[in-house]
């Protein structure tokens, strides 16, 4: 009669804990997506002995730039197409022709590139509550485009580079040149439903 042999038993008892870090590893070297969203930098909070001024701004410096209950855009007090937003923009923060009605400019010192006409004028965003998620994507997109179409034709014309391109240092001297003065007000309903 013959024998039967027994196969032997392989140990897995080490398989689960394999298993287990195999999966940390992963988790850990693993990014997940790309970050997507608006960049805002919130100004610094004053320090303790910082008296707060109270400024305020005259209204020829402010754009309004709203977005009603059914997407339409406002800016000022006229109804805008998203297309037209940007240019609209562009002309409010540069004011070639020292319009009256468009912002003021400040020569401020700026270090590291002597001084310059720095804009004074404020965009200030607001939506209603019905203002639908992709219509307040596309105009923040459009005042961001602004502010960077005109960083780069400073760039241009100031470093012969587009501001992607400069080092940090010059970005810096950009920015101050060229700030982004968004500011966003809390929802409301927008009264003109145009």
């Amino acid at each position: 009669m013959g024998s039967k042999k027994k196969v032997p038993a392989m140990n897995t008892s080490s398989t689960a804990d394999i298993a287990f870090l195999l999966l940390c590893y992963f988790l850990m070297t693993t990014t997940m997506g790309s970050q997507t969203g608006l960049s805002r930098r919130l100004p610094p909070m004053p320090e303790k002995d910082q008296k707060v001024e109270d400024t305020k701004v005259n209204r020829r410096n402010i754009i309004q730039v709203r977005i009603n209950s059914q997407d339409r855009i406002l800016a000022g007090s006229e109804p805008l197409d998203i297309s037209q937003l940007k240019d609209k923009i562009k002309e409010f923060l540069t004011n070639p022709a020292n319009d009256p009605n468009l912002p003021d400019k400040e020569v401020k010192e700026i270090e590291g590139f002597g001084p310059y006409a720095v804009t004074k004028g404020v965009i200030s965003l607001q939506n209603d509550r019905g203002t639908s998620y992709q219509a307040y994507i596309s105009v923040q997109n459009e005042l961001v485009k602004a502010v960077n179409e005109l960083r780069d034709d400073f760039s241009m014309k100031n470093y012969g580079k587009k501001f992607a391109f400069l080092d940090e240092e010059k970005q810096t001297i950009v920015k101050a040149c060229i700030p982004q003065p968004i500011s966003e007000a809390e929802p409301k309903d927008v009264a003109k439903k145009r």
